[in-house]
């Protein structure tokens, strides 16, 4: 094929993403046009919506129904998402196709004065639109405050710099460096505000497919399929199953407070075969602790070792009486 349309939403972080699956796909096709179509979801529109709740749509699909609709309508070849926003199980007729190669996995803080997470002070305001996030902090902390906070990253490093209550905003690393921000130093810059910046990577777990971009397609779109296929990066898709088979196993709600952290390991004992090793914590009601699972396993299999976390976590979550 000679022309490709990719599907995406119109956020700076998404038009980056979009770029960069561009910018592969030109490196592997040099003579292979592509266009750029961009979709105001309905997760944009609704800024209204408290993701810090059950939400009436329990957070399924709310930044990807309308770039699959343009798939299955034809309008679009392909829909370029942050993986972390896909419910575990497609539509009929679409495919999770390719995944690029994975950014960083962890949360970061951005902070007005503090210079890590446990300097903050007591009592001291949080903004996140994450549920995941949310319940960490106040399972580490259950002194600070979490706040719903919304919009693009952009706009919420605004509404913090103007904020004279809030003391820091939680994002993810991997958008922050695809927008182009420099957080080697330990600072970020916007605007007219300097901030500090912490890395959660040991203390929060981060979320299903976090740092990846999902290339969704038609299943039937063969050719679509043979172009993706080919800046398919299958290591990061290793991890990716396994943390989208534990997220199907949890009715497949991306909005669901849980966090996994799933990575390969070059090689297991003697075989030298690759080996999956994964984490997560699910939290239930508010008073009670989380429920945490461990497994590891082949990286042939990495559904079963998200089989394996599931059932620890059902375990830990409803012991026998």
């Amino acid at each position: 094929m000679n022309r490709l349309i990719l599907g995406t939403r119109a956020s700076p972080l998404a038009l980056a993403q979009a770029h960069l699956t561009r910018d592969a796909l030109s490196l592997a096709f040099p003579g292979l046009e592509v266009e750029l179509k961009t979709f105001t979801t309905r997760g944009d529109q609704k800024l209204d919506l408290n993701l810090l709740q059950k939400s009436e749509a329990g957070g399924k699909g709310l930044f990807t129904k309308e770039l699959e609709e343009a798939l299955l309508a034809g309008g679009i070849d392909v829909a370029v998402h942050s993986l972390k926003d896909l419910p575990g199980h497609n539509p009929p007729g679409l495919a999770l196709t390719a995944v690029l190669p994975r950014a960083a996995t962890g949360d970061v803080l951005i902070a007005k004065d503090a210079p890590d997470f446990d300097s903050l002070p007591v009592g001291a305001r949080l903004g996140t639109s994450s549920i995941r996030r949310a319940r960490q902090v106040r399972w580490l902390r259950p002194d600070l405050r979490v706040e719903e906070w919304r919009g693009n990253v952009q706009t919420r490093l605004r509404k913090l710099g103007e904020s004279v209550n809030v003391a820091g905003i939680l994002l993810a690393q991997a958008g922050l460096e695809r927008l182009g921000f420099d957080l080697s130093g330990g600072a970020l810059g916007f605007e007219q505000w300097q901030f500090r910046v912490c890395s959660l990577e040991d203390k929060m777990f981060p979320a299903i497919g976090q740092g990846a971009i999902a290339l969704q397609s038609c299943i039937e779109r063969a050719e679509v399929t043979s172009v993706l296929r080919a800046i398919h990066h299958e290591p990061t898709a290793i991890c990716i199953r396994a943390e989208r088979a534990l997220q199907a196993l949890l009715s497949g709600d991306c909005s669901l407070p849980v966090g996994v952290r799933a990575q390969l390991r070059a090689e297991s004992g003697d075989s030298g075969a690759p080996w999956l090793e994964m984490r997560a914590i699910l939290f239930g009601a508010e008073d009670r602790p989380p429920a945490q699972a461990h497994a590891s396993g082949a990286a042939s299999d990495p559904e079963a070792v998200a089989a394996e976390v599931f059932s620890q976590l059902e375990r830990a979550a409803h012991p026998a009486h």
